[in-house]
């Protein structure tokens, strides 16, 4: 793989041509907002890559809050992914329709959970049905496998926790939301949230990871992070609407060697939604697209 790249990160020549390996699984991780009026499940049961499994985050996550797909307790989490046949030592590559939208956060999370072997398909669902590459209609069924969790907690951020990073500036926040959400220009996509953003947090909206659904070049990466007010050697804590885009953040931190960073997953659907977290408004550092 080019130095340039991204090691997380593999083409669709590359996955075509491991298909069928018996050690690979292939998750179609697709996840859209309303407002993109795509609809997950059906695009998998129209065409998916062949021998791939449909991986909801909504369902495969902690039912007992009421926050959208919180991250579920590592036995819960290795039970069902052990019923979809996927065991910790698989290869596992994750993609969804658009590209890097929702992918990222399902390869955070398999690497949380102690998997060490996963990766992000490059340009998703939508590049690789764009040129003309294999789809089947039917759904795999593999025999249910052993995952044994190895769960790092350290890399997952909670309120208390965040409420403490928040006042002391010990960690740099990355917020992954649009840059209008961020500044409270243009309201929040789910009721009764506040707009705004953390004191001291930094913008650097999701979609200026990639181009066209390919993630960036590590030096375009790296800019991008400059460009942002984020100091790589530093400690970074990524956030976004609701846990899904801040791991975009985080797959670019990861991919240029920074591992000194986490991720806080209640995000702005928890922290937007309280009376008693501080929220402040007004544009962000610019960012060069």
């Amino acid at each position: 793989m080019s130095e340039t790249k991204s090691r997380f990160v593999v083409s669709a020549d590359w996955l075509q041509a491991e298909l069928g390996k018996p050690d690979l699984r292939v998750l179609d991780a697709s996840f859209y907002l309303p407002a993109q009026k795509r609809y997950a499940d059906a695009e998998y049961a129209a065409g998916h890559i062949p021998g791939a499994i449909r991986f909801d985050q909504d369902k495969i996550a902690d039912h007992s809050t009421s926050l959208p797909h919180t991250i579920p307790s590592p036995d819960y989490f290795a039970a069902e992914v052990g019923k979809l046949g996927i065991s910790e030592n698989d290869r596992i590559v994750v993609y969804d329709g658009i590209g890097l939208f929702a992918s990222p956060r399902v390869w955070w999370l398999f690497r949380v959970m102690g998997a060490k072997n996963v990766f992000v398909l490059d340009g998703g669902l939508d590049g690789w049905k764009s040129e003309g590459r294999p789809l089947e209609t039917t759904a795999p069924s593999y025999a249910p496998a052993r995952f044994t969790p190895d769960f790092d907690e350290n890399r997952v951020v909670t309120l208390d926790t965040m409420r403490d990073i928040v006042s002391s500036g010990a960690m740099q926040i990355a917020d992954a939301r649009s840059a209008g959400r961020f500044a409270a220009t243009e309201p929040e996509p789910r009721a009764g949230m506040r707009s705004g953003h953390m004191p001291g947090a930094r913008s650097l909206p999701s979609g200026v990871f990639a181009n066209q659904g390919r993630f960036k070049s590590l030096p375009e990466l790296r800019q991008t992070f400059e460009d942002a007010g984020i100091d790589l050697s530093k400690p970074v804590v990524t956030s976004c609407g609701s846990g899904i885009t801040a791991a975009i953040i985080t797959l670019a931190l990861e991919s240029l060697g920074h591992h000194d960073n986490k991720l806080y997953d209640g995000s702005w659907s928890e922290w937007g939604s309280r009376d008693d977290t501080p929220v402040v408004t007004g544009p962000p550092t610019p960012v060069k697209a």
